[in-house]
């Protein structure tokens, strides 16, 4: 276990926790863009937190846990970000929590105070540095966060016993990720994948497929958009220069950044956002963009100009996961609801309603029982060669975080 150290955010890191508050994913409703109503102040408060450093180090209490009261105590406490679980019409009762219960005996009490990965770091560290319980069974926290709890040794490993179904189910493509080799630790409640989305009437007979064709051709000059999302944005345009983001080296980085700074300084791109490029590419103030594929769905829904296209050369994918923290009371009941949610039918009645990615295999008969477009809609339930072009974008060291946003930060002027 690598010994907690308060990290300290440079000014760049905190510009872009900043930027991802404001209109970034973290600034999205999972669901129908929502979320952003009630989020950031706290969430900017919660930098405070995350840089502070009153809190004493970590005692080493890797994949620890108190005793498991699983058996005498049939309850989870499951936190989870907002709009990020399947509600009825109702807006009271979360239907496939309801059948977990009703199965198992266990109940769950089910909230909603994530808002941001950030802001939610700074609620349990210091009870995780002192090796306290947190007061909940899951989490559900975005990959950069997951592979800091694991490197602290902050969650425990998961018993494989307990999850025969996502053990087989798991989607290959989420399968191992470099943070946590073979889900040791983590089951991925969905994933977020980016890709490139177009208004067709805006493109007037262009042709976009590639990150190269919205850089490159003059005749979309000031009508392109990339996000504010380092990650995002240079991923996909390492891909475009057939570099891998899970393995790319500082010069690779600087390839890219210098790339996207040439399409700047020539005002081909228009400007870096977060979500609020849904308004500029509905309207055709954006002929393309970079995008997030939840976002898409909503839009195609919305306007039929809108559509997306998938590169030959690939696109980024995250992932939003469950863990369990150390000291939790009921681990043997967490890791059943983590199974259960690997099901083809719980898992279809969640992708269903919160329209990502889906981690499951075999979900797409069940989900085509409920909603035949999300069933065949390849950003909810990817096919074969979708999936083979997703990647990641690889862990980074602390040197690295703080070098990369800076160059990201002076990049976007932010």
């Amino acid at each position: 276990m690598e010994q907690y150290e308060p990290d300290r955010l440079s000014p760049a890191q905190v510009a872009a926790v900043r930027r991802s508050l404001r209109n970034g994913r973290a600034a999205l409703s999972r669901r129908s863009l929502l979320r952003a109503g009630t989020g950031g102040a706290l969430a900017i408060g919660g930098l405070g937190a995350l840089s502070a450093c009153g809190i004493p180090a970590a005692k080493n209490t890797a994949g620890v846990s108190s005793e498991d009261h699983s058996a005498k105590e049939k309850e989870i406490n499951f936190s989870n970000w907002t709009e990020y679980m399947d509600v009825d019409d109702s807006g009271k009762h979360h239907p496939s929590l309801d059948r977990f219960t009703a199965r198992t005996g266990i109940k769950v009490k089910y909230t909603e105070d994530i808002n941001d990965n950030v802001e939610f770091f700074g609620k349990i560290k210091p009870q995780l540095a002192a090796g306290q319980d947190t007061g909940r069974d899951l989490i559900c926290v975005t990959d950069w966060l997951a592979a800091r709890l694991i490197r602290f040794g902050w969650v425990q490993k998961l018993d494989a016993s307990n999850l025969p179904h996502a053990f087989v189910n798991l989607s290959q493509q989420f399968r191992d990720p470099d943070w946590d080799p073979g889900r040791a630790h983590s089951y991925p409640w969905t994933g977020i994948s980016t890709v490139i989305a177009y208004n067709k009437k805006a493109l007037d007979g262009e042709e976009v497929k590639s990150v190269s064709d919205m850089l490159d051709n003059p005749k979309l000059k000031g009508r392109i958009g990339f996000l504010s999302e380092m990650r995002d944005s240079v991923g996909m345009t390492l891909l475009d220069m057939g570099k891998d983001p899970a393995k790319f080296t500082d010069d690779d980085y600087d390839a890219a950044i210098a790339r996207l700074q040439k399409a700047v300084d020539q005002g081909q791109i228009r400007r870096f956002t977060g979500n609020e490029y849904i308004s500029d590419l509905s309207k055709g103030d954006f002929a393309a963009c970079i995008a997030w594929a939840g976002d898409v769905v909503q839009l195609k829904l919305d306007s039929p100009d809108v559509d997306f296209v998938i590169p030959d050369s690939g696109y980024m994918t995250s992932t939003d996961n469950l863990l369990i923290p150390n000291r939790a009371r009921h681990k043997t009941n967490a890791e059943r609801l983590i199974d259960y949610y690997y099901e083809p039918k719980p898992a279809a009645e969640l992708a269903a309603y919160i329209n990502y990615v889906c981690p499951v295999d075999g979900v797409k008969a069940e989900l085509a029982k409920i909603d035949e477009d999300a069933a065949d809609n390849p950003l909810i339930i990817p096919d074969a060669a979708m999936a083979a072009k997703s990647r990641a974008f690889r862990s980074l060291s602390q040197r690295e975080e703080t070098a990369y946003e800076e160059k990201f930060a002076k990049l976007t002027g932010a």
